[in-house]
């Protein structure tokens, strides 16, 4: 009598069982994924991009917060080293890779709700690039040190 699935079940179990005492071994686990943004605010326009960010901004994050999207969000401000550096820094922090995963689907029945139809939505782009650029941004993975 043959048994495939055994002899199979077997094999994926001795493969399993160093991969799990591989994982155990190391001195850290992967945590929360920062999302960062650096924005340069354009000469004259800080208020009304603080503005901008105490508006819509928040109640888009707040609402996100609420969903269980992320978990956290952030604005910080730095002094410049020149004309072209970034002033302004925001965060929004996600639980682990995994809640990025079909984001925009989540994303767009709120962005619909705070921004409006996709025309609104676009106007406020411009007018949000007529305040400031965004000069890059990363991603960070936090690593949970034991």
């Amino acid at each position: 009598m043959r048994r495939p699935a055994l002899g199979s079940a077997a094999f994926a179990l001795m493969l399993a069982v160093p991969a799990a005492a591989q994982q155990s071994s190391r001195p850290y686990t992967e945590g929360q994924v920062l999302d960062v943004q650096y924005i340069r605010v354009k000469y004259g326009h800080f208020d009304e991009y603080m503005n901008y960010l105490a508006g819509a901004y928040k109640q888009m994050m707040e609402a996100e917060k609420k969903a269980g999207i992320i978990t956290g969000w952030g604005v910080y401000l730095t002094d410049q080293r020149d004309e072209e550096d970034w002033n302004i820094v925001l965060t929004t922090t996600y639980k682990n890779m995994a809640a990025l995963d079909n984001l925009r689907d989540r994303v767009d029945p709120i962005q619909k709700q705070v921004f409006g139809s996709l025309e609104q939505s676009t106007s406020g782009m411009v007018k949000r690039g007529e305040m400031r650029d965004v000069v890059g941004g990363r991603q960070l993975r936090e690593l949970i040190i034991k």
